[in-house]
C-alpha cells in the first residue's frame, strides 16, 4: 500500500486547517481593534480633557438655554454615560453631578467651588498648578455661570486603553474564537466523524455476518488507508467463509457418498451372510459356493474402497512423502501392458504404447506415478467397448512430459469435463459400458499428480472417445 501524501493525511489536514482558522481569526482580531480604534478616534471622547471639557460646558448651557428646567444629571449621563473619562459638573447651588458613579476627590470639588466663587476660568488662588492649569469651564445660561465642568481621566493610560477598547475587543474576540471553533469542528473534524462512523457502521455490519459490508475509501488520509485495510480484510474474510461453506459442503456430500458407498458392499455381504446361515435355503453346494464368491468379491471391494479412501485422504492430507528419483518410462509403460493385458486381451481390446523422442525418463516417485497411471489405463479399458483400443503415449512438450491416456469409447459429455475429477463422481451412465468403479481413481490421479508440481486435465479425443493429459515438470537429477 502506497502512504499518503504528507499534507492529505488527518494529522496535518487538522494541524493546517487550525493553523489556517487561527490566521483568519487574528486578521478579523486585528480588522476589530483598528475598527474601534478609528472610530474611537473619530469620536468628541478621544478629544483631550480640557476641550472635552469646553464642549462640555457648552452643549449644557445650550441645553438649559433653550430648556431651563432640563434635568442636567440626565442630560450628561445620556449624552456621556459611555465615555471613557470621568465627568464630574458642580453646579452654583451645590449639587454635585457626574457621568457614573466614582467618588470625586475633595481637591477637584474645592477648585471647582473656588472657581464659581470667582466666577472667572482662570480663578487665583493657591491651589496646585495640575488644576490651574485645568481651569474647569464654566456652564453660562444667558451670561450666567450656572456651574462648571471637569474631565477627569479613569486612571492610566492602560487602564484608559481597557476602558475604552475592552468591551468591544473582547467581545468580538470571544465570538471570533466561538465562530473560529465551529469552523474547526464542521470543516476539519465533521468529515473526519462521519467517514469514521460510516467505518463504524461496516465494522459492526461485518461483526453481524454480513460479509458484502464496505467502508468508504475516499480521500487519501489515515482514515481512507484503515478503510482501505478493512475492505481487504473484509473480502478476504468473505472469499474464506466462501470457502469454508464450500468445504463444508463438500464434506457433508464426501460424508454421504462414503456411507452410500460403503453400505453398498456391506449390503451384499450381509445379505448373502444371512442367507448363508439358513441351511433350508442353502441346500446345495454349488449354490453355497456361488454366495460365498460373491461374499468375498464383495469383500474385496469394501477393502479396495477403503484403500482408495486412506490413500487419497493421505495424499490430499500431505501424508504422504514423494519421492523423486529419475524414472524410465519404459518402465511404467511395462507394468501397465503388465497388469491390463490379460484383461485388455479377453475383450479383444489393443492396448498400445509409444515414448517419443527426449520423454525417455520424468523425475518422480515411480510407484505413484505408476499408480496414477495404472488407474487411469484402467478407466480406459474399462470404458472402451469390445474390439476397441487404448493407447498410452508419453512425449515431450514446452512445459515438460506428457502422458496421454486415449480410448475408442463413446467420450465424455461437455457438461461432465469439470466433475470427473471430483470425489465419488461417476460418469457409467454416460460411458456405454454399465460397469463401475468406486469413483475415487480420477480423484487419487489428480492428488498424485498435483504432489509432484504437475497437472492432469480431461478430454475428448479429436476421433472420439475420452483423452486424460498427465503434464510433468521436466526435471533430471
Amino acid at each position: 500500500m502506497s502512504e499518503a501524501r504528507w499534507y492529505r493525511t488527518l494529522y496535518w489536514r487538522v494541524a493546517l486547517g487550525t493553523l489556517g482558522l487561527m490566521v483568519v481569526l487574528l486578521a478579523a482580531q486585528a480588522a476589530l481593534v483598528l475598527w474601534v480604534v478609528s472610530r474611537a478616534e473619530q469620536s468628541v471622547l478621544a478629544r483631550p480633557p480640557a476641550a472635552l471639557a469646553r464642549l462640555i460646558a457648552s452643549d449644557l448651557g445650550a441645553a438649559l438655554e433653550a430648556e431651563p428646567d432640563a434635568d442636567i444629571e440626565r442630560l450628561l449621563r445620556d449624552s456621556f454615560g459611555r465615555a471613557p473619562q470621568n465627568i464630574v459638573v458642580v453646579l452654583t447651588d451645590g449639587r454635585v453631578i457626574t457621568n457614573r458613579r466614582f467618588v470625586v476627590a475633595d481637591q477637584v470639588l474645592a477648585f471647582a467651588r473656588r472657581q464659581l466663587a470667582d466666577r472667572d476660568d482662570d480663578p487665583p488662588g493657591r491651589m496646585g498648578g495640575r488644576l490651574r492649569a485645568r481651569r474647569f469651564p464654566l456652564i453660562r445660561v444667558a451670561g450666567e455661570v450656572r456651574g462648571t465642568v471637569a474631565v477627569l481621566p479613569r486612571g492610566g493610560p492602560i487602564e484608559s486603553a481597557l476602558a475604552t477598547y475592552g468591551p468591544a475587543i473582547v467581545g468580538g474576540g470571544a465570538l471570533l474564537l466561538v465562530v473560529g471553533a465551529l469552523g474547526v469542528a464542521f470543516f476539519v473534524l465533521t468529515p473526519a466523524r462521519r467517514r469514521l462512523r460510516s467505518l463504524e457502521s461496516a465494522a459492526a455490519a461485518l461483526g453481524a455476518g454480513n460479509t458484502a459490508a464496505r467502508a468508504p475509501e475516499e480521500g487519501g488520509d489515515e482514515i481512507a488507508a484503515l478503510s482501505k485495510a478493512f475492505n481487504r480484510m473484509a473480502t478476504e474474510l468473505e472469499s474464506r467463509l466462501g470457502e469454508l461453506q464450500r468445504a463444508d459442503q463438500v464434506r457433508r456430500q464426501l460424508l454421504a457418498d462414503v456411507g452410500h458407498e460403503l453400505m453398498t458392499p456391506l449390503t451384499a455381504i450381509r445379505g448373502y451372510l444371512e442367507t448363508l446361515g439358513m441351511p433350508a435355503v442353502v441346500r446345495d453346494e454349488a449354490t453355497r459356493e456361488r454366495y460365498l464368491r460373491i461374499v468375498t468379491e464383495e469383500t474385496q471391494r469394501l477393502e479396495a474402497l477403503i484403500g482408495d479412501l486412506l490413500d487419497l485422504a493421505r495424499l490430499e492430507g500431505g501424508g504422504v512423502e514423494v519421492e523423486s528419483a529419475d524414472v524410465p518410462i519404459s518402465w511404467l509403460l511395462e507394468r501397465v501392458v503388465e497388469r491390463h493385458g490379460v484383461t485388455s486381451g479377453a475383450r479383444r481390446v489393443a492396448l498400445q504404447t509409444s515414448i517419443g523422442p527426449g520423454a525417455e525418463h520424468v523425475r518422480a516417485d515411480g510407484r505413484r506415478l505408476e499408480q496414477a497411471l495404472q488407474n487411469l489405463v484402467a478407466n480406459a479399458v474399462r470404458h472402451t467397448p469390445d474390439g476397441g483400443r487404448v493407447t498410452v503415449t508419453a512425449e515431450r512438450i514446452d512445459s515438460g512430459i506428457r502422458l496421454r491416456v486415449e480410448d475408442t469409447g463413446p467420450g465424455i459429455p461437455q457438461e461432465h469435463l469439470p466433475l470427473v475429477f471430483d470425489r465419488f463422481y461417476k460418469i457409467d451412465q454416460a460411458r456405454a459400458s454399465g460397469q463401475s468403479g468406486s469413483g475415487l481413481g480420477l480423484s487419487i490421479v489428480k492428488a498424485i499428480v498435483e504432489r509432484h508440481g504437475g497437472r492432469v486435465s480431461a478430454d475428448n479425443a479429436a476421433g472420439g472417445g475420452a483423452q486424460f493429459d498427465i503434464v510433468l515438470p521436466y526435471t533430471r537429477g
